[in-house]
């Protein structure tokens, strides 16, 4: 696999679809391409646009190919998300939006079927974000189109079937708050079998396994070598882990980002887990159980700063610590580790714009701590994504937590460990800029105020 350098990676997040192009002799990203990922909002359900997800597909395929040959491709894609296939691989029902609520409406009588957190380290969540919730709506609500599926997938290895005709099925996102896994076993869980779906499971197979070539079709459609091949895939957050977990020594976390901020532990604390503050058991590319919390933290960012500057002055940063303007949660109710408040500004009648952004920045990055807190985060941080680029979060991260932080240059914190999946060398990944907590105690004494207040809000 080493002779393998350049690499398409698929990465396909909640709010965008990218497909990029990495370099695994340097480990950095060449060209990007990048389109809005939206569901349709349509009968039979919300669920999302897979042809047009996949005329970009092909389209940057071709595009990346023509300016750098291809060597692979490999793929990953956000969680909570699965594909129904038929015998002919064809969708047997459209992919459901896990932001949908009609799972919900089935609540208690899926709440009689799964299993409980020991054996999944799956806590139980709103909407479609238990993925076996949504399949069970889908069977309770379209028997006769749920029995045609000859194959159940997660979604990285859907994308996978339509490359080369192989399915399959993968750990990472097997075991993303789905109930279908029981980390512990490496087994599926009890629910599966319960519901009599272990049949129509794809075989499980390692994220790093060449799931075959392109498919003839495909190759000749985007001038890709037809022996390109294609790896099995993983999910997006388990893309931002990889690099750390193949290069760095425990303890550390990492803070991958988007429309989540899901944060990770690799050796920390023992904690135990509390299940109503959305705190679950990830599994890793390499198979093993990581603690993990998250909330909706990409999405806050883009409803809380639309349209306003996302900038502001060193005199601004200093006056709302002085000033203790605070910005609480929840922007976004029902995940999080403060899923049931309701987002509420402290002392914020007059400031301007530019404050507005300085306060959010320390808003997700206490939250992020408060994630890290709850799943036993130890050593240095590594922020992976969008944040990574806001030094006003990674700066907060490092009061907050008292530990180092460390923002990562990859411009989409998953397409490298996506990438890492096609080489068996073990990388030297290259970190970013580190931030040291800062010595001010004005930033202590913000963090004071943002924790009190909080706690009083309940």
């Amino acid at each position: 696999m080493s002779t393998l350098r350049h690499i398409a990676v698929i990465d396909i997040g909640k709010t965008n679809a990218k497909v990029a192009l990495v370099d695994l002799t340097t480990l950095t990203e060449g060209a990007l391409h990048r389109m809005a990922n939206a569901p349709l909002r349509r009968p039979p359900y919300p669920h999302h646009d897979i042809e047009a997800l996949w005329t970009f597909i092909l389209n940057s395929l071709a595009d990346l190919n023509r300016a750098r040959r291809i060597d692979a491709i490999s793929i990953t894609t956000h969680g909570a998300t699965g594909a129904l296939v038929d015998a002919s691989g064809e969708l047997a029902l459209p992919v459901l939006d896990y932001e949908f609520d009609g799972p919900d409406r089935l609540a208690e009588d899926y709440d009689a079927l799964r299993p409980p957190f020991a054996e999944t380290g799956t806590p139980r969540l709103p909407l479609g974000l238990n993925l076996g919730a949504q399949f069970f709506w889908q069977k309770t609500r379209f028997p006769s189109d749920f029995a045609k599926a000859a194959a159940m997938l997660m979604y990285p290895q859907y994308w996978a079937l339509r490359l080369t005709g192989v399915a399959a099925n993968e750990v990472t996102s097997l075991g993303c708050h789905t109930d279908l896994w029981n980390p512990w076993a490496a087994e599926f869980s009890s629910l599966v079998d319960r519901l009599d779906w272990r049949g129509i499971m794809a075989p499980v197979r390692p994220a790093r396994d060449r799931l075959g070539p392109i498919l003839p079709a495909l190759a000749a459609r985007t001038g890709l070598d037809p022996q390109t091949p294609v790896f099995c895939g993983l999910h997006d957050s388990n893309a931002s882990l990889l690099p750390h977990l193949l290069s760095d020594t425990p303890p550390f976390c990492v803070v991958s980002t988007g429309t989540w901020v899901v944060s990770m532990a690799v050796g920390g604390k023992q904690v135990a887990l509390d299940l109503a503050r959305d705190t679950l058991v990830n599994v890793n590319a390499l198979g093993n159980p990581v603690p993990s919390a998250r909330f909706m933290g990409g999405r806050e960012f883009s409803m809380l700063t639309a349209n306003k500057p996302q900038a502001c002055s060193d005199s601004d940063i200093a006056a709302m610590l002085a000033r203790k303007t605070l910005l609480l949660p929840s922007t976004q109710q029902g995940s999080g580790p403060f899923p049931q408040h309701a987002a509420e500004w402290i002392d914020a009648g007059d400031i301007t714009l530019d404050q507005r952004f300085a306060v959010i920045s320390f808003y997700l990055a206490l939250m992020t701590t408060t994630c890290l807190d709850l799943i036993g985060g130890d050593g240095p941080t590594i922020v992976e994504g969008p944040f990574a680029r806001n030094r006003l979060f990674t700066r907060m991260l490092a009061a907050a937590t008292d530990r180092a932080v460390i923002a990562s240059e990859a411009a989409t914190g998953t397409s490298i460990g996506a990438a890492l999946l096609a080489t068996d060398r073990r990388p030297a990944y290259v970190k970013g800029e580190t931030t040291q907590p800062p010595t001010d105690p004005a930033w202590a004494d913000y963090i004071d105020a943002w924790r009190a207040a909080v706690g009083n809000s309940n």
